[in-house]
């Protein structure tokens, strides 16, 4: 790979690395009926996102992206370059008019496709090359994780690094022979030597002229490909040597200043933080403490933090977590809710429960369908007054803007708080944040500082009802079984804890909906819904992350049904994902397509690995129903990644936090109420104020309720209300604590558990 194509690489990484956004359309002589009729059926409100248009603002071009439902297809449904979608049919017209193929993958949120886009799709003369000598295809890579994972392993074989966009040009056979990143269109264009236009005419050219120096590069490249996807033989079992590891990793890696684990481009890379929570409750280590609330403490205060409407953004250009790359995405605040919830837990700072709320109020009302899903992200860009599209106006404030929204006074106070100036700090605007606080949170707020503090929650409201004035950015509504279950998680663990009833209805309605809206009669799953269109068939992480939501659903609200459906989208997720000789999950079911490689996830990052969390919801289908299999499967798996594990544990610190499940002794907890009393929140406080990650968790009343649910739960047979009142068990394996009446003595329980005492 040559010094030039490595900086854009290494420069697309740097800008793009979590999240991209890229478009589809076409040049065609005559319009495909098909796609005419498909434009015309959207109605009078759709809008063709495109600069090339009629007079009467209908779309020049229209390709054959119009046909599908992702938000991220339709944005290049207008582009000039002929667009397919990943099909058997695209391929097979490589080979016979023998082309290359182009393939372009991102998704609808990322601000350096919408670049890509606007510099080099919706130019007419590199389409008409594209279209003369490729056969371009467009992906999803939300809707195709399995294809954005081979050929991101391509880029990272070719290129050295990867991101979105990506940039892959590959053989008729599907076997790639370039791959790379972002690319300016010309030479010249920020700076480069090359242009996107000059590298696919090269490529062409070499293609025509050493078709089998082509062929056999593709063919090594995709050897390659299959190799790094193949997981090792098993090992030994690791050991909590392998979580001390990579706490020191973690420790080396960690940024004191500003927390998190790197300098610049930072990512709140949850999985790190929930490894940290688990190590400090084990060992007390307060080194652990600190990283983790220096952390969610930052962020909080960051402009990463949408300090007007709640959420987090993507990841944070800068060292401070001030200056974001503006999209939102589902999964990042699932996670991050979770996050704060554990820190609440831990230290009872009312900062991480508030900021837990505000990511659940703000998912709540921006973020849910009326039937209950949940959408899967808002887009970085919005439109200004001149119609073109500018990063971060709609979370952006200048001083004058507040003086227009809540008065010259007032502005005066919320801008001092929220550190608006006239210069600002992006683009000439003002990302607002409350980093000039964090240095001083030690200390004791001054009168002034509290006067501040009053006057912006006071004008938070108000600023929000204006921001909602503004031109929003882009939503992508597709609903992604994978993201929603993170997000079940979410409503489920922090309306348990916070005891907030309304969160956990939002749970309910979510999967209630995935359950009927997106799973088949047969019981597999579908990976995307939009508009009633579902697409294509789930992958590992959609099984896993729902299984994990059902879990916390159940121990939110005890209702049978969610752990019912978790153990048999569990059976079916090892009957058909399953790798009998080795262990571990593959990506995909013996049922789906074949690509070049079967992958098998070793990592967790801004999404935990899928084989991560199923390792962790065997463990604890095991702790509710007592079947062996479910912790012989999982330690089979942890023997997969042993490797792994024991000398890259920082690249998997989700399936880390599963070990640390496997090494300990779970709490088994049952609070069982009287028959027909409701149930009594008083030993559900007590429960909520700890952090107990491993443990299974159920409160039931006497009769009916709990026989069903004893059918499940063998260990609950035994369990009844003494003396007529609610009754509280805490047990591990066979040995259990006595039984109390006594919310007091109950947490006297569980704070021997915290303090490491063996039942």
């Amino acid at each position: 790979m040559n010094k030039f194509l490595m900086f854009f690489v290494s420069f697309a990484l740097l800008q793009c690395s979590a999240g991209s956004n890229l478009r589809s359309n076409s040049i065609e002589g005559k319009m495909n009926p098909a796609y005419i009729n498909a434009f015309e059926a959207k109605g009078s409100g759709y809008k063709a996102r495109t600069r090339h248009l009629k007079k009467d603002g209908s779309p020049i071009y229209i390709n054959a992206l119009i046909l599908e439902s992702s938000p991220y297809l339709l944005q290049h449904a207008h582009n000039p370059v002929n667009w397919q979608p990943w099909s058997d049919e695209a391929f097979e017209q490589a080979q016979t008019q023998d082309k290359p193929v182009l393939l372009s993958v991102g998704y609808s949120t990322c601000h350096w496709c919408h670049v890509m886009e606007h510099e080099s799709f919706e130019d007419v003369e590199i389409a008409t090359y594209i279209n003369e000598n490729y056969i371009p295809i467009k992906v999803d890579r939300e809707e195709r994780p399995d294809v954005d994972a081979v050929y991101m392993a391509a880029v990272h074989a070719l290129a050295g690094r990867g991101g979105w966009p990506m940039t892959v040009i590959m053989t008729p056979a599907r076997e790639p022979f370039f791959a790379g990143t972002y690319f300016p269109p010309r030479k010249g264009v920020r700076g480069s030597r090359r242009g996107f236009i000059d590298i696919l005419q090269e490529f062409s050219l070499s293609y025509q002229r050493e078709p089998e120096k082509i062929l056999q590069q593709a063919k090594s490249v995709s050897q390659r490909i299959a190799r790094q996807m193949n997981q090792p033989q098993q090992g030994n079992l690791p050991g909590a040597e392998a979580i001390e590891n990579t706490i020191n990793v973690l420790k080396r890696n960690f940024e004191p200043q500003w927390g998190g684990f790197s300098k610049r481009p930072k990512f709140p890379r949850s999985v790190n933080l929930e490894l940290l929570a688990r190590h400090y409750k084990k060992t007390k280590d307060k080194k652990s403490l600190s990283m983790l609330t220096h952390t969610l403490t930052s962020m909080a205060a960051g402009g990463i933090y949408d300090q007007i409407g709640g959420g987090f953004h993507r990841y944070s250009v800068d060292q401070r977590w001030l200056v974001p790359h503006f999209e939102k995405m589902l999964y990042d605040n699932a996670q991050l809710a979770v996050a704060y919830l554990e820190g609440y837990q831990l230290t009872q700072k009312s900062l991480f429960a508030n900021i837990a709320e505000d990511i659940l109020d703000y998912v709540a009302r921006e973020m849910t369908h009326p039937q209950g899903g949940f959408y899967s992200a808002t887009d970085a860009d919005s439109l200004g007054d001149d119609g073109h599209s500018e990063e971060g106006l709609f979370f952006t404030w200048t001083p004058k803007e507040l003086e227009s929204a809540i008065g010259q006074q007032q502005a005066k106070l919320v801008a001092e708080y929220f550190a608006i100036t006239p210069g600002g700090n992006f683009e000439g605007r003002s990302i607002p944040n409350l980093l000039h606080h964090a240095q001083q949170s030690a200390k004791e707020p001054t009168a002034k500082a509290k006067r501040l503090e009053e006057a912006a929650v006071q004008a938070r409201s108000q600023l929000y009802m204006i921001r909602s004035n503004r031109i929003y950015p882009g939503l992508d509504d597709k609903i992604l079984t994978s993201w929603n279950g993170l997000m079940i998680s979410a409503f489920s663990r922090v309306g348990k804890a916070l005891h907030n009833k309304n969160y956990i209805q939002h749970a309910e309605n979510a999967a209630s909906f995935i359950l009927q809206a997106m799973r088949h009669q047969e019981g597999w799953l579908w990976r995307s819904w939009r508009n009633g269109q579902l697409k294509y068939r789930a992958y590992l992480n959609d099984y896993a992350f729902l299984i994990q939501g059902l879990l916390d659903l159940y121990e939110a609200n005890s209702q049978l049904k969610w752990l019912s459906a978790a153990i048999a989208l569990q059976t079916y997720l090892d009957k058909n994902f399953w790798d009998e000789k080795s262990g571990g999950y593959y990506f995909t079911s013996s049922a789906h397509e074949k690509l070049l490689a079967r992958d098998k996830p070793s990592y967790d990052g801004a999404e935990p690995g899928g084989n991560s969390v199923a390792f962790l919801n065997l463990l604890r289908l095991e702790q509710f129903t007592l079947k062996q299999d479910y912790r012989n499967r999982a330690e089979m798996g942890f023997k997969a990644f042993s490797r792994s594990l024991n000398s890259r544990g920082s690249a998997l610190p989700k399936m880390l936090s599963a070990l640390d499940y496997y090494l300990d002794r779970p709490l088994q907890i049952a609070i069982v109420e009287p028959e027909k009393l409701s149930k009594d929140d008083a030993f559900q406080k007590v429960l909520n104020q700890h952090f107990i990650p491993n443990r299974a968790v159920t409160h039931l009343n006497v009769g009916p309720e709990l026989e069903q649910n004893a059918q499940a739960i063998p260990w609950l047979k035994s369990k009844k209300p003494l003396n007529g009142k609610t009754t509280a068990y805490i047990c591990r394996g066979s040995v259990c604590e006595l039984p109390t009446n006594d919310p007091v003595k109950f947490k006297e329980g569980l704070l021997r558990y915290q303090q490491g005492v063996r039942l």
